[in-house]
């Protein structure tokens, strides 16, 4: 017997806002959170904007020793994973706490400790490194403080699958609770690569746009103009339950989860393969998962990272599985405004799907004033849209050619 699966709880921590509401309505206003570098001195950089989360305090959240002893992306998914239990209102003192897991995922990990420990190791020695050096590091300790934090004793994996990581870790947990290794499941993805070493490696890799001028008109998904993504950080966290056990402890229902599914491109370290096949084939898989035809899905929150390939490709990729539908379809690129979260993006673009269907709304494409031939769908430009979302669908395309969609639903008894 397969469980049905819902989204009960969302902890966002984004550049564009921190808390459920706050960053639903600055997205449907299309406010960006992309600015000038403030983290470190970015002058040497030939991109010297991002997205950064400003109203994040860890003094809100721990005490000045927890804080010392984790990584930003750690504090961000600790963080995020409070705000959604408390948005779920489950109480985890009454619940069966083997019964709890936590499917989580970081791109890149602790990328600020390693940069830090590593001037320590070259300016004073090795043995002035901090003995928190490892556990602050290494990419699963988001997982591990999320159930040190929460009490959680069930299933415990961390996914690693970059830009694809966080619709991975989601898909991964909606497959857990429909095999019933778990009533309730804590995933989603966080991710803190502000840092030097990762801006000047994804420099090199001429990646990222250089519009340092106008940073809030910078990420221009499927815009002709589009020269690059902007990279940000942040979390995403969401409570995923049973539907058994959501309902027998009457838990508001976002929406339901009912498609997964998840290729490799086996092409290119960082291009997608031409035409968008690995991500179609993800589509069609997520699609046959739910059971559900292309004419049933009403929005697609797109992984659209304002790269000349990833948007002309993942355009294809949604022609060829929607085929004449393709064109009457909801699509936005969310990172628009909230620049590219890299492990994060799938995660609280998953939120994003589950308030659009809540709220009847979608998001826009902010940015979008030039056309492109060869990207030629409805990208919801600038301004958000009043829709009956019942199904909505998110793509995540990550380098290595690691491609994910993720599906939920309106909820319905």
């Amino acid at each position: 017997m397969k469980h049905r699966v819902v989204v009960t709880g969302m902890g966002p921590i984004t550049p564009v806002g921190s808390g459920k509401d706050n960053f639903w309505n600055n997205l449907l206003v299309g406010q960006s959170g992309v600015d000038h570098i403030t983290r470190f001195d970015a002058s040497d950089l030939p991109t010297r904007i991002a997205g950064e989360v400003k109203d994040f305090d860890p003094k809100d959240y721990f005490d000045r020793k927890e804080a010392r002893r984790m990584d930003r992306f750690t504090q961000f998914a600790v963080a995020g994973t409070r705000m959604a239990v408390k948005d779920s209102g489950i109480d985890l003192d009454s619940e069966d706490m083997d019964q709890v897991g936590v499917i989580f995922g970081s791109g890149i990990g602790g990328m600020q400790t390693f940069e830090e420990q590593t001037k320590v190791l070259i300016e004073k020695g090795a043995h002035r490194v901090s003995p928190f050096f490892v556990p602050m590091m290494i990419g699963n300790m988001a997982a591990g403080q999320i159930s040190i934090d929460t009490g959680a004793r069930g299933p415990n994996l961390t996914v690693v699958n970059a830009c694809a990581t966080g619709t991975n870790a989601i898909g991964e947990a909606y497959k857990l609770l429909q095999r019933g290794a778990a009533q309730v499941v804590i995933t989603g993805g966080s991710e803190a690569s502000v840092t030097p070493l990762a801006f000047a490696g994804f420099c090199a890799m001429r990646a990222m746009t250089t519009d340092n001028d106008d940073p809030q008109r910078a990420s221009r998904p499927f815009d002709k103009t589009r020269n690059g993504f902007v990279l940000s950080e942040g979390t995403g966290v969401l409570i995923l339950e049973t539907l058994e056990h959501a309902q027998q402890r009457e838990a508001n229902i976002y929406a339901e989860v009912v498609g997964y599914g998840c290729t490799a491109d086996a092409h290119h370290i960082t291009a997608p393969a031409p035409e968008g096949t690995g991500a179609a084939k993800a589509m069609n898989m997520a699609l046959k998962d739910a059971n559900l035809f292309p004419e049933d899905v009403d929005y697609i929150n797109a992984h659209g990272t304002s790269t000349e390939l990833n948007d002309k490709f993942e355009s294809m990729a949604i022609k060829k599985v929607f085929g004449d539908n393709a064109k009457k379809l909801a699509i936005s690129s969310t990172k628009s405004m909230t620049g590219h979260l890299l492990g994060a993006a799938g995660a609280i673009e998953a939120i994003i799907l589950a308030m659009a269907i809540t709220n009847s709304k979608v998001p826009p494409t902010i940015n979008y004033h030039n056309p492109d031939p060869e990207c030629d769908l409805d990208y919801v430009a600038n301004e958000c849209r009043e829709l009956d979302v019942s199904v909505a669908l998110s793509n995540s395309l990550g380098f290595g050619g690691h491609n994910a969609t993720i599906i939920f639903k309106k909820f319905r008894r």
